[in-house]
């Protein structure tokens, strides 16, 4: 098992993050973990991905494009517009500069952690997933039944996640990303098949939730 210092990372984002992003940060570190357990994956990788996707987020965005510009980081349009996206790209380079993270697929998942892409490796999901799902979260679509479904059905997660993703960003007018359109048309072959299962999964969890309601205190 490689030496990752956890102490050290966490002490040095406490310096760079404010107060919201640094609990957060904590949230996601906490969620990998759990899914890690879950899933059989290295706990330790799980959590230092957690701990460093949002390293370069609170670095102003002219500077997150001068860092790309210096150190030849590739940019989409979509980022180049809203370059606040680009903090995956700076945040892998800072942990590997910065942070000494040599893992290429902890680089790897915080590189993809904002857009998602085809085929993804089972660490990515885990960090996609639970910056989705940590527990300061509370905006999102079906997220009660995202979370159990997370634990139950990763990949099932993971589609639903991105399906929710899009619709908002469309409904919304936000800047959709073409990484998360190739990653959701790629799931959606797997999942075409058994999307009344999501529809029929999200169905039941609202049913059980309804009638935990109205059982007494």
């Amino acid at each position: 098992m490689k030496d990752y210092d956890i102490k050290k990372y966490t002490k040095r984002l406490r310096k760079v993050l404010d107060d919201d992003r640094f609990e957060h940060t904590l949230g996601v570190s906490y969620t990998c973990a759990a899914l890690a357990m879950r899933y059989e994956y290295d706990i330790k990788k799980a959590q230092v991905a957690g701990l460093l996707h949002d390293c370069a987020k609170c670095i102003p965005d002219e500077k997150k494009l001068q860092l790309c510009i210096k150190h030849n980081i590739q940019m989409t349009d979509v980022e180049r517009k809203t370059p606040f996206l680009l903090h995956a790209k700076v945040g892998a380079f800072l942990a590997m500069n910065q942070y000494k993270i040599k893992d290429k697929e902890i680089i790897q998942a915080i590189i993809n952690h904002t857009t998602g892409k085809p085929n993804m490796s089972m660490l990515d999901k885990i960090v996609y997933i639970a910056d989705y799902i940590e527990p300061q979260r509370y905006k999102a679509a079906n997220l009660s039944v995202v979370r159990k479904m997370a634990f139950e059905d990763i990949n099932l997660a993971l589609f639903q996640i991105l399906k929710d993703t899009l619709k908002y960003l469309t409904e919304s007018g936000g800047d959709i990303d073409p990484m998360t359109q190739k990653a959701y048309e790629y799931y959606k072959e797997e999942f075409e098949h058994s999307s009344d299962d999501v529809i029929n999964y999200i169905k039941k969890q609202q049913e059980e939730n309804e009638m935990n309601d109205l059982l007494p205190n």
